[in-house]
């Protein structure tokens, strides 16, 4: 296999929004994360939530030099001049409560929500989400055990793909199969896209920024932009603004052909 070097050309681009990385789970892949982080280069960052898996820590213990890795170059871009912004999430949201104190911590500053100007023009209004899913703010319990059923069916996935590749199959996500198959979830999802929407619009901005689905997507709904990261547990997704203002996902393990079956590495991705 070929390997992607530190040294490798760097991408440059305006503003980069990253969510759902889940730090401190096993299924968060930081080695994508820390390979994307040390060859870009931008002005911005905004964090759009759930980067720490606050409710898997709790739980069990997980961290490796990986999660390291991303903590370590998060802080070169803010000493390198990048503004970071951090959202908390639902799972993140042990933050939260140190909102109020208006924090900026080596250069990362806490934020419940932040609104961005594309050097196009563009107002958009940043968060992570979870306040416009009902399950999350009404039903925490229930929330609970969705975040069980998910972590389970990851774990399924990868006995799945593990079978597949031994055939000389391709990585298939079968949880984001599942997700796209379940009526329900697809309606919620629907649901959840629509109130983003609708709050952007009340409060006369051009477009939303979100993540917490774990669903990547750019779209116009009637004239509102609706712009979701996606996550660094399977889709390994990253929302970004070029220097001219144009929005775009990047979807850096397909677009690096990095390979969900190599062995998770420090300072060098594995390609496939």
């Amino acid at each position: 296999m070929n390997s992607i070097t530190p040294g490798a050309a760097r991408l440059s681009y305006r503003t980069i929004f990253i969510s759902d990385t889940h730090l401190g789970t096993r299924g968060c892949r930081s080695d994508f994360l820390a390979d994307f982080l040390r060859r870009v280069s931008c002005e911005k960052v905004f964090l759009v939530g759930d980067i720490i898996d606050g409710w898997r820590l709790r739980k069990s213990w997980y961290w490796d030099e990986g999660h390291d890795d991303v903590l370590r170059l998060l802080l070169r871009h803010a000493q390198n001049g990048a503004e970071i912004t951090y959202i908390p999430g639902n799972h993140d949201e042990m933050f939260r409560q140190w909102l109020t104190l208006g924090l900026d911590i080596c250069g990362i500053r806490l934020r419940r929500e932040a609104e961005h100007s594309t050097v196009d023009g563009k107002r958009l209004l940043i968060m992570h989400g979870d306040e416009f899913d009902s399950v999350v703010r009404y039903a925490k319990f229930l929330a609970l055990l969705g975040d069980w059923a998910y972590t389970a069916a990851l774990v399924v996935n990868r006995w799945f793909n593990d079978v597949r590749r031994r055939l000389g199959y391709p990585y298939w996500s079968l949880s984001a199969w599942l997700k796209r198959q379940v009526k329900e979830a697809v309606k919620a999802i629907d649901r959840f896209e629509t109130a983003l929407v609708n709050e952007a619009r009340r409060r006369g901005f051009d477009g939303v920024v979100c993540g917490h689905i774990h669903h990547a997507e750019i779209r116009d709904v009637d004239g509102i932009l609706y712009l979701n990261g996606g996550d660094w547990v399977e889709s390994c997704t990253a929302l970004v603004e070029h220097h001219d203002g144009r929005l775009e996902l990047i979807d850096w393990a397909a677009e690096n052909r990095l390979s969900f079956f190599s062995p998770r590495t420090t300072g060098v991705a594995q390609v496939a």
